[in-house]
C-alpha cells in the first residue's frame, strides 16, 4: 500500500463568508458570479502544500440549487473549471511540483432517505448521476460530510457506473462514533470496503483530539487508505470562531499518521495557515503499517453482525409450501411480510433469509418492494435468496448494508453470472456444494465443489471471509446415509478451508413422526461440526433452546449470560387476553416496531370495539412512543428506527383525527407550536425530524420551512396564538438571526416560550440569547413540549 502522506485543502466556505459570502446563499453560485475570488482560495492552499483540492461543488445539486435560480451542471463545470484554472496557475509558477489534482466535492443532498425520509434510493442515485456527469473534468471523486450510509451506496453507485474516476468517501461523526443516523464505524468500513471505493474517512463535526478514537477504531477495521479532514476544533456560538489555532491543529494531525491516516487536511474553520503548518508538521512523516482485524460481517448501518460463533439466520421469509405467505405476494400484502420479520427478529434471528420467487409473481420488482420494506421495520442484515440473477441484483441494488447473496453453486456457467454481481455490490454469497451433476454422494466430492467455489470467488476478488458453503442437507427419511456426509463435508470445509458453513437444517426430517426431534438433534450433530449459520424457523422453541444451550456446552456463551437472560424468571403461560384485550396489547407494538398498516388496522378495530379515540391516544399511542423515547436515549435504537416509530403513531393518529372529525367531538390536539430554521439557515433535516416527532405526540405543530424572516416567526406567533416556538439553526453565522429572532418575539409582547436546537449550539449559548429551553435532539424537543402545554 501507498504509504506517502497525501495533503488536503482545508474550509471553503468558512473562507468565502470571511470574503463577504451573504449568509444564506449557496457559495457554488460563485463559481459562476465570482470565480476569481474562488481561484484565489484554492490557490491560497496550492500554496500552503494541498496536492489534492475540493472543487466548490460541495452543495451543488438539483435540490439545493433549484432556489438559486442556479442551474446546477453550470455550477459545477464551472466549480471544477476554477479548481482547474487555480492548479494550472500554481504549476506554472511552481513547475517541479508534481501537478495537484482536483476532486468533484459532493455533499450530502439534504434530505432523508426513504423509508426514514420522502427521497427515493432511485432518485438519490439520478441526483448523483447529475453532479458526476457534470463534474466529468475532475480528476477524482469524494463524497464528504455525510451522514446517511444508504445515501452513499446511491452516490457510490453513480460513481462507479458512470465514471472510471477514484471515489473517496468520508462521513461525519458524533463523538458516540455514530453519525446522525446512527451508523457505525464497522458499518462504514464493511460496506465502503465491499463497494470498492478508494479511500474512506471521517470530516467536519469534531477537531482533531475528539477524532482521534474514532479513527483508530476505523483504521483496525479496513485497509483502505485512510482520510482526516477535521474541523478546527469546535466553534463558539457566539463568535463564530473556532477553538484551536493552526499551531495546535497540526500539532493534533500530526498524530493521525501513526494510526496508517495517508489523506490529511481541514474542514469546518481551518485556513490556508492550518495546512501550512500541518504540512510542517508531519515533515517526513508516513503513513504507519496497519493490522487490520480480518472478520466476517455483515451488517445494516445500525447492526453489524459479526460471524464469530452461531448466527441464526431466519427462513419464514419464504413462499416455498406456505399457502398464506403466496397469497400475500399475490395481493401486495406486504405487511403479513413484515410481521413474519418482525416475528423472527423478537425471536433471535440475526439474520433474514428473504425469498419472494413465485410464479405469476414479477421477482425482481417484488425483491425491491420486499426488501425495501423489511428495512423500514428492522435493522437486522438480509439475505437475498433468489435463482433468478435479475432479482438477486435488484435486491443487492436497495440493501441498506453488507448482505449474502443465496447462492451460487459450483456449475462455471452459474459463477460467471452470480459472482460479479456479488462483487459489484459487496456482498458475503453462500455456495452450495453441488453442480451441474447434481449434489454428490460423498463429502469428499462436497468438499471438492466447494473448494471450487472458493477460488472462483478469489478470482473476482471476494475476500475468503465472505464465503459460506451449504453442504446440503437431504432427507433422512429417503437417504438416511447421507447425514453423516454432511457432517463430514462440514467438518473438512472448516478445517480445511477455513470457511464458514451454512445449512437448511430442517430438510433433515422431512416426512418423519415427530419432526423437532430428528430436526433439533441433527441441529446439535451440525453445530459440532463446523456449522455457523443455520437456516432454521426461530419462531420454534425448541430449534433455539438448542442453539443457547450449545453455546453454553461449547463455551460460547461466558459465564452463560445470554442462556440465563433469555431463561430465568420466565413468567407462567399467560391467560388468553380477550380479542379487545389482544389489540389494546398489539397497538404498542406496531408502534415499537413501525408497523404502519397495522397500527392503522389496529386503531380501526379498537374504535369499533367501542375504546374511546383520547384513550386510544393517552394510554395506548402515547405511551409506546415513550418506550420508544426511552430506547433512543439509552442508545439501544438510533435515528432511523425512532423515525420509523413515529410514522407508525402517524398513521393511527390520521384514523383518530378522522373519526373525531365525523364525530364533531373535537381535536386530540394538544396544542400549537411553531418550529423554523432560522433566516440565513438553508439546513431543515433535523428541524423536520423534530416537527415528525412532536406531531406524534399529539401537538399540531406549524412548520415555517427554512431560512425564515423574523417577521414571519413574529407574524406567526401572533396570528395563530402559539405559545411555544422552535427555533434551528446549524451554521455559525446564522445564530446571529437565531438571537434577533428571539428578541423580536420577546419585543413583540406575545408571551411565548422558545427553544433552540442545532449542531452549533450549546445550552450556555442558548440561555445567553435569552432562550427557554435547549434541546439536544427530537426527543427533548418532545419533552420540553410536555413541560410548557401538557
Amino acid at each position: 500500500m501507498q504509504r506517502t502522506l497525501c495533503y488536503l485543502d482545508g474550509a471553503m466556505g468558512t473562507m468565502l463568508q470571511q470574503a463577504g459570502l451573504e449568509t444564506g446563499r449557496a457559495p457554488e453560485t460563485l463559481n459562476l458570479e465570482n470565480p476569481d475570488l474562488i481561484v484565489r482560495t484554492h490557490l491560497a492552499y496550492l500554496e500552503a502544500g494541498a496536492q489534492i483540492i475540493y472543487a466548490n461543488t460541495f452543495g451543488a445539486n438539483r435540490e439545493k440549487l433549484a432556489r438559486e435560480g442556479v442551474d446546477t451542471t453550470e455550477a459545477i463545470r464551472a466549480g471544477v473549471a476554477c479548481a482547474r484554472r487555480a492548479v494550472d496557475t500554481f504549476c506554472a509558477d511552481h513547475p517541479d511540483v508534481d501537478r495537484p489534482r482536483v476532486a468533484l466535492d459532493i455533499g450530502p443532498i439534504g434530505r432523508l432517505l426513504e423509508p426514514y425520509g420522502t427521497l427515493p434510493f432511485e432518485e438519490a442515485y439520478d441526483i448523483f448521476r447529475e453532479i458526476i456527469e457534470a463534474g466529468q473534468d475532475a480528476d477524482l471523486i469524494i463524497f464528504e460530510t455525510m451522514t446517511d450510509l444508504y445515501e452513499v451506496k446511491a452516490g457510490v453507485l453513480a460513481a462507479k457506473e458512470n465514471s472510471d474516476k477514484p471515489v473517496f468517501v468520508t462521513m461525519t461523526f458524533e463523538p458516540n462514533h455514530r453519525t446522525f443516523t446512527g451508523c457505525s464505524v464497522d458499518a462504514m468500513c464493511a460496506v465502503l470496503d465491499g463497494l470498492g471505493v478508494d479511500a474512506l474517512g471521517v470530516n467536519c463535526s469534531l477537531g482533531p483530539v475528539e477524532l482521534y478514537p474514532i479513527v483508530e477504531e476505523m483504521s483496525r477495521l479496513t485497509a483502505l487508505p485512510l482520510i482526516v479532514k477535521a474541523n478546527a476544533g469546535l466553534p463558539d456560538p457566539e463568535t463564530g470562531a473556532y477553538s484551536i489555532t493552526p499551531d495546535d491543529f497540526a500539532r493534533e494531525m500530526a498524530k493521525f499518521p501513526a494510526l496508517g491516516v495517508q489523506y490529511l487536511g481541514g474542514c469546518c474553520g481551518t485556513s490556508p495557515d492550518c495546512i501550512r503548518e500541518l504540512v510542517q508538521a508531519t515533515r517526513g512523516q508516513t503513513a504507519a503499517e496497519r493490522e487490520i482485524v480480518r472478520r466476517t460481517v455483515v451488517c445494516t448501518p445500525t447492526e453489524t453482525v459479526v460471524v464469530d460463533g452461531v448466527r441464526v439466520i431466519g427462513e419464514r421469509i419464504n413462499p416455498t409450501g406456505k399457502k398464506r405467505f403466496q397469497q400475500a405476494l399475490r395481493d401486495g400484502d406486504l405487511d403479513y411480510v413484515l410481521g413474519q420479520a418482525v416475528e423472527q427478529a423478537d425471536a433471535g434471528a440475526h439474520i433474514l433469509d428473504v425469498n419472494v420467487g413465485l410464479p405469476g409473481v414479477d421477482e425482481p420488482s417484488m425483491m425491491v418492494k420486499v426488501v425495501k420494506a423489511i428495512q423500514s421495520v428492522t435493522d437486522l442484515p438480509l439475505q437475498i435468496d433468489s435463482s433468478n440473477q435479475d432479482a438477486l441484483e435488484a435486491g443487492l441494488r436497495v440493501v441498506n448494508g453488507k448482505a449474502i447473496v443465496n447462492s451460487v453453486n459450483g456449475e462455471p456457467e452459474v459463477l460467471a453470472r452470480v459472482l460479479p454481481i456479488v462483487k459489484k455490490y459487496g456482498a458475503a454469497v453462500i455456495g452450495l456444494a453441488m453442480d451441474q451433476n447434481g449434489i454428490p454422494a460423498t463429502a469428499e466430492e462436497r468438499f471438492t465443489i466447494a473448494e471450487r467455489i472458493l477460488n472462483a470467488a478469489l478470482s473476482y476478488g471476494i475476500p475468503k471471509e465472505d464465503v459460506f458453503i451449504d453442504c446440503l442437507t437431504l432427507t433422512v427419511s429417503a437417504e438416511q446415509d447421507k447425514a453423516v456426509e454432511t457432517l463430514r463435508a462440514m467438518q473438512m470445509v472448516r478445517d480445511r478451508l477455513g470457511l464458514h458453513c451454512t445449512l437448511g437444517v430442517s430438510n433433515i426430517s422431512f416426512g418423519l413422526p415427530n419432526r423437532s426431534l430428528i430436526t433439533t438433534s441433527f441441529l446439535t450433530l451440525a453445530l459440532s461440526y463446523g456449522l455457523d449459520l443455520p437456516i432454521v424457523n426461530p419462531n420454534t422453541p425448541a430449534i433455539m433452546d438448542t442453539i443457547r444451550a450449545f453455546n453454553v456446552l461449547y463455551n460460547r456463551d461466558k459465564n452463560a449470560e445470554a442462556y440465563i437472560a433469555a431463561y430465568s424468571g420466565q413468567p407462567a403461560a399467560p391467560v388468553q387476553p380477550t380479542a379487545s384485550q389482544a389489540e389494546e396489547t398489539t397497538l404498542p407494538r406496531a408502534v415499537e416496531k413501525g408497523l404502519k398498516d397495522e397500527a392503522r388496522r389496529l386503531t380501526v378495530n379498537l374504535l369499533a370495539s367501542g375504546k374511546s379515540e383520547l384513550d386510544i391516544v393517552n394510554e395506548l399511542l402515547i405511551p409506546a412512543l415513550d418506550v420508544v423515547g426511552g430506547r433512543f436515549e439509552r442508545g439501544e435504537i438510533f435515528l432511523p428506527q425512532l423515525i420509523n416509530s413515529a410514522g407508525a403513531a402517524q398513521e393511527a393518529f390520521e384514523i383518530i383525527r378522522t373519526e373525531m372529525a365525523k364525530k364533531g367531538t373535537g381535536t386530540v390536539s394538544k396544542g400549537k407550536v411553531i418550529v423554523a430554521t432560522v433566516k440565513g439557515d438553508i439546513h431543515d433535516i433535523g428541524k423536520n425530524i423534530v416537527k415528525t416527532i412532536v406531531e406524534n405526540y399529539g401537538y399540531r405543530v406549524i412548520d415555517l420551512g427554512r431560512d425564515v424572516p423574523i417577521e414571519t416567526v413574529v407574524e406567526t406567533a401572533i396570528r395563530e396564538d402559539v405559545h411555544l416556538i422552535g427555533l434551528s439553526a446549524l451554521m455559525t453565522t446564522t445564530l446571529a438571526n437565531m438571537d434577533e429572532t428571539i428578541k423580536a418575539l420577546r419585543a413583540s409582547g406575545h408571551p411565548c416560550k422558545i427553544w433552540v436546537g442545532g449542531a452549533v449550539l450549546t445550552p450556555e449559548y442558548a440561555h445567553k440569547m435569552g432562550a427557554d429551553y435547549y434541546a439536544r435532539d427530537a426527543r427533548e424537543s418532545v419533552d420540553i413540549c410536555r413541560e410548557v402545554l401538557g
